[in-house]
């Protein structure tokens, strides 16, 4: 999935810009992947930033990633997990910050923390 320049420049050297881009890239290809599911687990979040993630017709990212992870990454499957919810959430937050300062995002009412 091409991004539009704007957002494109906005996610230039994010924490865990590299899983973000690749999960858009493989929900664009239709692809199921670690990568994918994470994004969708953040998509209401990145939507409200304007990110143009793809709708998916499931529900259940979250159990997908997290059966995907235990499929390669046995017991150690849950610290795997919280690792990327964490990396998720730096993302969306650093992209918050940054859309804000660009004028770009619009208030949801929150206190901007």
């Amino acid at each position: 999935m091409t991004l539009p320049n704007d957002i494109s420049e906005l996610f230039c050297g994010l924490p865990a810009e590299s899983l973000i881009r690749k999960g858009l890239d493989d929900l664009g290809c239709e692809r199921e992947s670690v990568e994918s599911l994470l994004v969708l687990i953040g998509a209401p979040r990145l939507r409200l930033m304007n990110v143009p993630v793809p709708v998916a017709g499931d529900i259940d990212s979250d159990r997908k990633l997290y059966g995907l992870l235990c499929d390669s990454h046995g017991s150690e499957a849950y610290s795997h997990y919280n690792s990327l919810l964490r990396q998720l959430s730096s993302f969306a937050r650093a992209l918050e910050r940054r859309s804000r300062a660009a004028g770009r995002l619009k208030n949801s009412g929150g206190n901007g923390s």
